[in-house]
């Protein structure tokens, strides 16, 4: 399966200028974790860092910074992975893991403008219903031979 295929395609975003108070109502108002930080490139949006919950805690509340003099810019993650719509799952989450990253955008790739975003957690579901399918039909299986061939 490829990046695009499971996606979220509706992506909070912010820019760089964004106040940190202002990012984190985004964050409450979508229940969301994360925001993605993106400039406009050649007339799209293409992301150049991310945001989460955590950088806010460890970088500005933990340090006692005021709020009102924090802006996105100042806090956001610059070394930003990005993966294409057209790389595999698989690739994906080993990206991911060797970055130590939760969340990625996904990039169109022919202009690198921002397509979606995947979380692990969408990986995770998407391997949990993978494994109960198998499941089942191991089941389903075996009560299948006990149909064919009752003991007795």
């Amino acid at each position: 399966m490829k990046a695009a295929e499971l996606c979220i395609r509706e992506v909070i975003v912010a820019s760089r200028e964004t106040s940190i108070v202002d990012a984190a109502r985004l964050m409450r108002e979508h229940h969301i974790g994360c925001l993605v930080i993106t400039d406009d490139i050649a007339g799209h949006p293409s992301p150049v860092g991310i945001l989460t919950d955590r950088d806010i805690v460890i970088e500005v509340i933990a340090k006692d910074i005021p709020l009102n003099d924090v802006t996105v810019g100042d806090v956001m993650t610059f070394a930003l992975l990005k993966v294409s719509e057209d790389e595999e799952l698989f690739d994906v989450a080993q990206r991911m893991r060797a970055r130590g990253v939760r969340r990625v955008p996904v990039i169109t790739a022919d202009t690198g403008a921002l397509a979606g975003i995947i979380a692990m957690d969408d990986i995770l579901s998407l391997l949990s219903q993978e494994l109960s399918l198998l499941s089942t039909l191991t089941s389903r299986e075996a009560e299948q031979e006990a149909r064919k061939r009752p003991r007795g």
